[in-house]
Parts: structure tokens; sequence; C-alpha cells
């Protein structure tokens, strides 16, 4: 969950290091910390339990030695310990010579801990990062290189990591990987460690990523060890393009260009995959055998979508669909003939890797992307990438809209190739697909101009409820997702056949009721229900709806154009009680352990 950034060789190593901890700060910013190798023979640590920029105010006034060109950088989602200075990155050993940064769980810490402080070492602080520094120090007083004292440490480790150390006895710098992802760069700027390449974007051309049970030494040319045993390097792999929009820059609306650019995203998508849908070829460029049911695997915002591409195959094939929860997917029956799709913006969340590594061997796995060359999609049969290009706010917008589009063109494409879905029939569905982007951009339209009005009427509610029919049901769940994310309030999202069974009992005077109205004819009598209970109730969809939007006649992905207004309601009302839209309390964007 943490970000994690390195470089050796680098003119203005400090500077650079917290450059890269703002590109990274989306992965958590509960606190920040950089350790940087002195001219003196020293280290700098500067840390804080306030944002990135706060850093440079201590760099500043720094009075020891000149700042040297190695160092690591440190952006903390706290798991371990609470939030302070002391628990902040970098920690150091009892000699102050080595630091380490560290992003995943040391599941035995405790047992490490007792066994270290046996032998004499004193801990700074609660986290389990801490006893890396202290193992690092024992193996170095018997060996004296730092690759082979992490190569040794790793050994005793159980849990989740990505790690890197710094000696500023000889300045070298070495990492290690294991089920928590890390690459490494090389530029004329520098070497580089980084938990995401968009931190190295600006330095570098093209990365390696290093596997589970890699150790790798900065250096002229880079020092590679798989299991302890030297070996070479993985091939590189390009930087992706940067687009247009949203960028990991000093910025902090975010989120607001993101939801803005969902029109121009979902356009980008249907151009890119829009031919080869009603002719089957998207679907036959996976190379896969053909599936008799879906299993759809996700959590929070991709679990949504997930929502809406398991409708499609069954709403237009007629085959089984199943949605596990990642985190519970433990002990689930994943029959014969069962295409599981897992779904992760960032191809790193733990509980989705976890439910893929424990699932069965000989069942075929796709992963739904935004990364393709994340963990998730190197440990599958196939992956097809989403598209979305950067989002840095923690809210996931606009890699949603991209899921869906992308996950239904997918289901179709395939039904047309198992003969279940006519190519005429597809067609017309793309057709709708292909007016997408102009219904998106209309809807943000009437949501600009009506969202502020309803955000003044119910700003002061405690409490929200969603709700929606058939396929408007995934898009009431997303809204109450992004208002609880973003403003801090209860909300719950219910099919609004359900109210009678127990969650009308939630409404009372003037309780917002936020209704996704795709044209259910049973939706009348719902409204009535909760008007006569004094419920303020909020429509976003069909002609005549509170919030007006165009919406499409035979969507396949459903009333899709209604998560824009849900996502403003939520920005808009987060911006108006003074929240932080782009990085909300407790949350991270890239939920990277268990």
């Amino acid at each position: 969950m943490c970000g994690i950034i390195a470089c050796r060789g680098t003119a203005g190593a400090a500077d650079f290091l917290m450059a890269g901890l703002k590109r990274l700060e989306y992965r958590g910013y509960d606190s920040a910390g950089i350790a940087v190798m002195a001219e003196d023979g020293s280290t700098a640590v500067f840390r804080t339990t306030n944002r990135v920029e706060a850093l440079r105010a201590l760099t500043n006034s720094w009075p020891g030695a000149a700042l040297g060109e190695a160092g690591i950088g440190h952006t903390r989602w706290a798991t371990h310990g609470g939030v302070s200075v002391s628990n902040a990155h970098p920690h150091q050993d009892c000699t102050q010579r080595l630091s380490v940064v560290h992003n995943g769980i040391i599941e035995n810490a405790d047992v490490l801990r007792a066994e270290l402080s046996r032998t004499g070492h004193g801990f700074a602080s609660d986290v389990d990062s801490e006893v890396i520094a202290h193992l690092l120090e024992e193996a170095m007083e018997h060996s004296g290189d730092l690759r082979y004292a992490v190569s040794q440490v790793v050994q005793r480790m159980a849990g989740s990591w990505a790690f890197v150390a710094l000696d500023t006895a000889t300045g070298r710098v070495v990492a290690s990987a294991h089920r928590s992802p890390l690459l490494v760069a090389q530029s004329p700027s520098g070497s580089f460690f980084a938990s995401d390449v968009s931190a190295l974007a600006e330095w570098v051309d093209e990365f390696r990523i290093l596997g589970d049970g890699d150790t790798v030494e900065l250096a002229d040319e880079l020092i590679w060890l798989h299991a302890g045993e030297p070996g070479l390097a993985p091939d590189p792999v390009p930087c992706p393009p940067r687009r247009s929009g949203s960028q990991p820059t000093d910025r902090d609306d975010h989120m607001a260009s993101e939801i803005d650019e969902q029109p121009e995203a979902a356009a980008r998508i249907l151009d890119t995959i829009g031919d080869s849908i009603a002719n089957g070829a998207l679907w036959r460029s996976l190379d896969l055998a053909p599936f008799e049911r879906l299993r759809v695997l996700a959590c929070g915002t991709s679990l949504n979508a997930g929502l809406v591409i398991g409708s499609a195959v069954s709403r237009f094939g007629g085959l089984a669909h199943n949605i596990v929860v990642a985190s519970e997917a433990a002990g689930t029956i994943v029959e014969p003939g069962t295409l599981t799709i897992a779904i992760s913006q960032s191809g790193e969340t733990a509980d989705v890797l976890r439910a893929v590594e424990e699932g069965p061997p000989d069942r075929q796995m796709l992963a739904l992307v935004n990364n393709l060359h994340s963990t998730l999609a190197r440990n599958v049969d196939a992956v097809l990438g989403c598209s979305a290009g950067v989002e840095i706010g923690v809210a996931a917008t606009k890699t949603f809209v991209c899921q869906v589009l992308v996950g239904t063109g997918l289901i179709l494409s395939a039904l047309v190739e198992f003969g279940r879905l006519s190519s005429a029939d597809a067609e017309k569905l793309v057709t709708e697909l292909r007016s997408m982007p102009d219904r998106l951009a209309a809807a943000a339209l009437a949501a600009h101009e009506t969202i502020p009005v309803i955000v003044d009427e119910v700003r002061h509610a405690g409490g929200f409820i969603f709700l929606g029919r058939g396929a408007a049901v995934p898009y009431a769940m997303e809204g109450a997702l992004k208002l609880k994310e973003l403003t801090y309030r209860w909300a719950e999202a219910y099919p609004a056949g359900e109210l009678k069974h127990g969650p009308l009992a939630l409404v009372e005077d003037g309780t917002p009721v936020i209704v996704v109205d795709n044209g259910d004819p049973r939706l009348a009598g719902n409204i009535a229900e909760v008007r006569a209970r004094g419920g303020r109730v909020v429509t976003i969809g069909r002609h005549g709806s509170v919030v007006d939007i165009p919406l499409g006649v035979l969507s396949p992905c459903g009333p899709l154009e209604a998560v824009v207004p849900l996502q403003l309601l939520a920005f808009t009302l987060a911006a108006e009680l003074g929240f932080d839209v782009d990085k909300p309390r407790n949350l991270a964007k890239s939920v990277t352990v268990d």
C-alpha cells in the first residue's frame, strides 16, 4: 500500500526523491520520509506526518554536510503502528549505518522483534518494517556485504515485502521483493527503484520488474539475484506513453479532471476495440477456450464494474455468472468450464492476487487491469487492458467506466464467437456503445448544472440511501461507495425492491434517497414509499428525473451514464465539506496488503 523510491548516482538526490514521492503519494499519505547519504558519510533522515511537501522545509533547514547522490524515500499507509513520526519510514539499525524503506507486511515481525531484542537490539518504532533494518545489521556483522545480507535476511522473513536498503558506509543501495511490486530503471540521470513507473517516467524510458524472490543492487550495471543466486535481468519494459489529462504532478484536483476525462477515455477505448467486438475478434485475440460460466473476482469499485460485466453474459448469452468478493474467495467452488475474470485497476490488489494464487490451477483466468505489466497480469492465462491512463485520485472514476466498457465489449465478442449472439445483434449493441462518449459528456453537463443545488439541500444529512433496479443496481452501489469514500457519511445501496424488507426503517424526514432511474416501471412504487416517510428523493436518469440525462435504449452495460452525476455528487459534497477529494482519509489507491 505504501510507495517506495530510491536512487543512486543522482545529482540532487533529495529533490529527486521528493519529486518521486509526490507522484507516489496516492499509495499512502499518513507519513513520508527520506534518507540521503551526506558527503561526510553520515545519513540525513527526514520524516513527517504531513504531506510530502513538508519534507522540503526539513531538508532546507538541514544543518549538516551537503547531501549526496544516493537515497531512499517512502510514503506510508499505516498498517502496523499508529501515524507518528517515529513510525514513519525510513527506519534505521542501531548503528544508523543502514536505512530501510518497506512496503508490505512482515507476518512474523513479532517473533523476529523478540529474538532481536534478546540479542540487544533497541527498537524506535511500533512498525513491523523496522525489524528488517536490525536483521540486516546482524547479517552485515558476519558478511560486511549488503547484497549478501539482504539475500540472507529474506530467508528469515514471512509475509510480503518490497524493501530497499541504503548502506551509508559504502553508498550501496540494494532491494528485494516478494509479493509486493517493485521496479528498477536506469538512465543518464542515475539508477532507480520505485513502486510505480509513474514516479520515474520523467527520467527513464524503460524499466525492469522484480519478480518474487529477486534481489537487485543499483550499480553501473545492475546486479541481479534470483533466490540468492546470480541471474540475468529480465527484459526491459518500455514506459507507457503519457497521455494528456491527469498526470502525477503537484496539482491537487486530479479527481475533477479524471471525471471530465471520461468521455475522451470512452471514445479512445471504443475506437480501439469497437471493430473487433461484433466479429468475435476481440475474444479470439486472447487465445482462450470457450467457457460455459463466468466468475468475476474483484474488490471495491472493480467489483461494481464486475457486476455489470457479469450481468451482460447472462442477459445476452444465457450463461450463468458468479460474483466473488476477492477477500472472501477462499473455499469457493470453481466448476469446470468456468472463466474467471480478475479485475484490478492496479493489478497489485493483494486480495485479488491471493485469490488467484489459491484458485484451481486448471481453470482459465483472465485479468482486466490498467497496468499490463502488473503482478496480476503476469500470473494469469490472458490479460486485457482497460486503457484508462493514469488515475491519481484515490477514488476510482474513469477506471470504472473503462473497466465496464472493455469488459462488456469482451463479453459480447465472446458470445458472438460462441454462437450465442448474432453478429447483427452484436453490431446494434456496439452502435449503442459507440454513442456512450457523447452520452457521458451530456450527463456531465447536466450534472454540473444540477448537482450544486442538490448538495446545498443535503449537505447536512448524516446518511444516504441509493436505490436502483435491474441493470441500475451496480451503479447505485458505485454511487454509495463514492459518497462513503469522499464525504465520510454512511451510504447504503440496495435493489429498490428490498426497501420494504428492512432498509425503509432508515428513512426519516429529510433522508436523501438517490434513485438511479433506468425506466423500470416498478421504481414509481418504491419512490412513493420513500416519499410517504418524508425522504428527500433525488432521481438520476431518464427524462423527468431531477438530474435528467440521456440514457441509451439498448445499452449492453445499463445506465453507465448515471455514474457521472453520482461521482459529481460525492465530489461536490466532499469539497463543500472541506475534505481532500484526491486523498480521502484512511484510504490508498493501490491496496497491496491483505
